[in-house]
């Protein structure tokens, strides 16, 4: 995809107020509306970019009316993790992947994107986090596949970055590697900001995993006791609980797994083998599950085997709301 079809992807803003828009805020065109105008616009006037964050329509709240969220992911590139569905490259092209977030988030049902500064502003500057759920990723320090990949800092947004933006939530990967003293540094930052976002009302979403290396390479325990045990590690962290929830893996016995807690819970998408009718079904039978509240789901939507984003992003949210 290119700026040639970026109308294709979202119809444009007709720029005209919005009746019984939800909070008042009138609705206006974008202020770009090709990937050019945005360079454009980050070299002549990058504090347009806060202007755009305080002007943005937010949802009136973090769920929905059905209680149920549909999130797209799409952090992982600031990790250095640009492979999905087997093509090493996919993810290379920030145009192609940013024409894919806003072909998912145009579709009905999706709520809302995690992502990071750079992604998230530009879909900001797009018009497309609208009434929009939005989860600011924290720490992508860990980069894949290297020698310091469980040291997993806070390199993305921080706490007072997401509080000024007017984001809902603030997502933490908390990777634990039992043989790594380093692992207690990042529990420790971790509930410190757990604390600090709670103290301002925002969400702390966390994606445990006990973690370890085998052969040199970050392989996670997907075992039902290793992502139980990762799960009671992860909630006990910081001064209060209260606006903590998790992002989990889904895995065999995952009835088990979700007797491990009474946080809420989204599902993670990960980056399948497996055709996706298998991972269709196994998302279903886990979103069955009271704590599970929905799914955040990147690469598996925004690069199907077929590339046809839209039908991949209406059968997950079919499964959600």
């Amino acid at each position: 995809m290119s700026d040639a079809t970026l109308s294709e992807v979202v119809p444009a803003p007709t720029g005209s107020p919005t009746a019984g828009s939800p909070t008042g805020v009138l609705d206006t065109a974008p202020l770009c509306r090709s990937y050019d105008e945005i360079t454009e616009l980050r070299s002549r006037d990058p504090g347009a970019i806060g202007r755009a964050l305080a002007a943005r329509r937010r949802r009136p709240s973090f769920l929905p009316a059905d209680g149920r969220l549909m999130l797209v992911a799409a952090d992982h590139p600031a990790r250095g993790a640009l492979a999905a569905q087997g093509r090493p490259t996919a993810m290379h092209d920030r145009r192609d992947m940013l024409d894919r977030l806003q072909m998912a988030l145009s579709r009905p049902g999706i709520d809302g994107l995690l992502a990071t500064a750079d992604v998230a502003e530009d879909l900001l500057l797009l018009g497309a986090l609208e009434d929009k759920v939005v989860v600011a990723s924290m720490n992508r320090g860990g980069l894949a596949g290297s020698t310091f990949e469980l040291d997993d800092r806070m390199t993305g947004y921080d706490v007072p970055g997401v509080v000024a933006a007017r984001f809902d939530a603030a997502k933490m990967l908390n990777r634990i590697d039992l043989e790594d003293a380093g692992t207690v540094a990042m529990l420790e930052t971790a509930g410190r900001a757990i604390t600090e976002l709670a103290r301002a009302g925002v969400v702390a979403m966390l994606e445990p995993f006990l973690s370890r290396r085998v052969e040199g390479r970050v392989v996670n325990d997907l075992s039902a006791d290793g992502v139980i045990k990762s799960v009671h590690i992860a909630q006990g962290l910081g001064a209060t609980s209260a606006f903590t929830w998790l992002k989990l893996p889904v895995v065999a016995e995952m009835e088990r797994v979700m007797d491990a807690t009474t946080l809420p819970t989204l599902l993670l998408g990960g980056d399948p083998s497996g055709r996706p009718e298998e991972t269709y079904a196994s998302w279903r039978d886990a979103l069955a599950l009271p704590a599970v509240r929905g799914l955040v789901v990147g690469r598996t939507l925004l690069y199907p085997p077929d590339d046809d984003v839209a039908s991949a992003v209406d059968t997950a949210v079919s499964l959600v709301h």
